[in-house]
């Protein structure tokens, strides 16, 4: 495996036998075996993934998407049905609440019980005991049974444990929300500190702004396959049109008799849409609007309006009635032909339609997220410069 991919999954699928029918009594059990009373159910298909080292990564979607299977699965906890996964480095988990703790057993039994499935000796746990139980909060409480503590309790412990094996790999599950907002700051501050140190995260959140702010990548999973995998504010993007809660009031208005049918972005205009663009590419972004006769008055400006991550507007293209934009009541089939600009990333196309007075009187945004991979990622971008340096020697 390359040296600069901490953990990779390439075709990686898993199934679960469910069951449609219940069991109940051991003899209908065996019988039901013999005539496969059972369903396959596929958690993931065929997903690929390679995790840089030192990135943080955010591994998003709606529930039930695979996200808690895939961190098993890169995890060790759960064999893939098909497919495989590489890891380089010791990996530390926080999957569920409670995972790995015998709940007969003291906080104390159980750092040193989940330090050593970690991979410490017992003279390593020693010295770091008291700083676990110290950023655990436990106090006293750490000789009690953990069958005993509150779910904020398991999860302070749980994490101390595993952020102080001094791991390469963190794979950490939704867990991290039971806790209070005092011992979350705290959590974030560790993985800043991690991220400083040059460790590779991998967490699944339902905090998307989280996901945005300390991610430099993100996943995004639906019915088990990965539809988006980058900018972390297009992932939660994605996830948020995925989700139907990205829209905005002003995406739905619009006057009665006026409806924007399609929009697409292809190579050249009446094409089948495309995906992928390079700087310098002919591009042709159609949209289709159905108008009134009530209405068609009213339109006097047609905008597509080009949007990278975040919903940032990159480039606007316009078109007056004095510029081609039809006068007439019927099906518009409207034609924006350009050049793709030198820029990098995911883009999607807003169309918005206005009055004389600018007021919109029609606004959608397209489903189709479109690449152009140009340049050095990392920017939108990339644009010559020089260095100047000056200084004085202290």
């Amino acid at each position: 495996m390359d040296r600069s991919i901490a953990i990779r999954a390439d075709g990686v699928s898993k199934r679960f036998a469910v069951h449609t029918r219940k069991a109940t009594s051991l003899k209908e059990r065996l019988v039901a075996r013999r005539h496969a009373d059972e369903r396959p159910f596929y958690a993931l298909t065929d997903v690929t993934l390679a995790i840089e080292a030192g990135h943080t990564v955010g591994l998003i979607g709606a529930n039930g998407s695979g996200k808690s299977t895939l961190l098993k699965v890169l995890a060790g906890i759960l064999r893939p049905t098909t497919g495989t996964v590489d890891a380089r480095g010791r990996i530390a988990s926080l999957l569920e609440l409670g995972a790995g703790f015998n709940g007969e057993l003291s906080g104390r039994e159980n750092v040193y019980l989940n330090a050593s499935l970690l991979g410490l000796t017992r003279r390593e746990t020693d010295r770091l005991f008291d700083s676990i139980v110290d950023f655990a909060e436990l106090g006293e409480s750490i000789d009690n049974p953990v069958k005993h503590y509150s779910s904020g309790m398991y999860v302070r412990l749980g994490f101390a444990v595993a952020v102080h094996v001094d791991p390469d790999i963190l794979l950490v599950d939704e867990v991290l929300a039971v806790g209070d907002e005092a011992f979350a700051r705290k959590c974030l501050g560790q993985i800043s500190q991690f991220q400083t140190e040059g460790r590779t995260i991998l967490f699944v959140s339902h905090a998307l702004d989280l996901v945005e702010t300390i991610c430099d990548r993100g996943v995004v999973l639906d019915h088990g396959s990965v539809i988006y995998d980058g900018d972390p504010a297009y992932a939660t993007g994605t996830l948020r049109g995925l989700l139907g809660t990205d829209r905005n009031p002003a995406d739905d208005a619009g006057t009665p008799g006026l409806t924007i049918g399609g929009i697409t972005v292809a190579g050249e205009a009446g094409e089948p849409a495309r995906d992928e663009f390079v700087g310098g590419d002919p591009m042709a972004v159609r949209i289709v609007l159905d108008v009134r006769e009530d209405v068609v008055g009213s339109c006097h400006e047609l905008a597509a309006v080009v949007m990278g991550a975040g919903g940032l507007p990159v480039w606007v293209m316009r078109v007056t009635p004095d510029g081609g934009l039809p006068r007439l009541p019927g099906r518009w089939t409207v034609d924006f032909v350009t050049e793709c600009p030198p820029v990098h990333g995911g883009f999607r196309i807003a169309v918005r339609v206005a009055d004389a007075a600018g007021t919109t009187i029609g606004a959608a945004q397209g489903g189709q997220t479109f690449w152009v991979r140009t340049g050095k990622q990392g920017g939108l971008v990339d644009v010559p410069f020089q260095v100047k340096a000056e200084g004085v020697e202290w």
